[in-house]
């Protein structure tokens, strides 16, 4: 019995979508379906798995563009992120038709089957995973926790030695440090963390090494 963990670069920008399923159940979700939506359900097929749900860290097209292309294959509920992220999904055609030239599939607008909000609890199989509400790098940013397998699935709020970026609209450099501070590093040090872009890390790493918020 296990939870099983395969992430998968997705868009120009290598964004990491992150399957997840309980291989007892088979039950799985989506993290932040950015793109090569037919390529993702075609790995979810040859493992004969049931995609229960589409969890999202927040509206970036890199993270959210293939939401749509994957609804119309499989009518799959999409969770999260909080709703202040709503400007970003309500402009999504507009991006993505704008960095089409980038190499971006093009998006139609669409909403989420439900907001979130923190301290929700969603689940994979036997697996709960919490929800902690991180602005700053967006305003509606959510991350999802699992304590029993020391797992954080982070978005784009921290990466290995690095934060995410906060001079998008509505980005707050503030608010991102002070829930990293508060939030991410009250966790335990061996909680591997998937960002959204690049290698994973772990948060005991990120207290010592990260240049951008350093453990208080």
């Amino acid at each position: 019995m296990a939870l099983n963990i395969k992430i998968i670069p997705v868009t120009p920008y290598e964004q990491n979508c992150t399957l997840l399923w309980d291989d007892e159940t088979n039950e799985a979700v989506l993290t932040d379906l950015g793109g090569n939506a037919a390529e993702i359900w075609h790995i979810i097929q040859k493992k004969h798995l049931n995609l229960k749900e589409i969890w999202l860290t927040h509206g970036h097209l890199d993270h959210v563009g293939g939401v749509v292309a994957m609804r119309e294959l499989t009518d799959t509920p999409v969770i999260g992120p909080h709703c202040d992220d709503l400007f970003l999904l309500e402009d999504l055609s507009n991006k993505t038709r704008e960095y089409a030239k980038y190499g971006f599939e093009f998006s139609t607008n669409f909403l989420p089957t439900r907001w979130l909000n923190e301290g929700e609890v969603l689940s994979v199989g036997q697996y709960e995973f919490s929800v902690l509400h991180i602005p700053g790098h967006t305003p509606g940013h959510v991350v999802f926790y699992c304590e029993r397998e020391k797992l954080l699935i982070a978005g784009d709020v921290l990466f290995k030695e690095s934060i995410g970026r906060t001079d998008f609209p509505r980005g707050n450099t503030q608010d991102l440090h002070h829930g990293i501070r508060t939030k991410l590093y009250r966790l335990p040090e061996n909680v591997v963390v998937i960002p959204g872009h690049r290698e994973t890390t772990t948060i005991g790493h990120e207290k010592i090494y990260n240049p951008y918020v350093r453990a208080e």
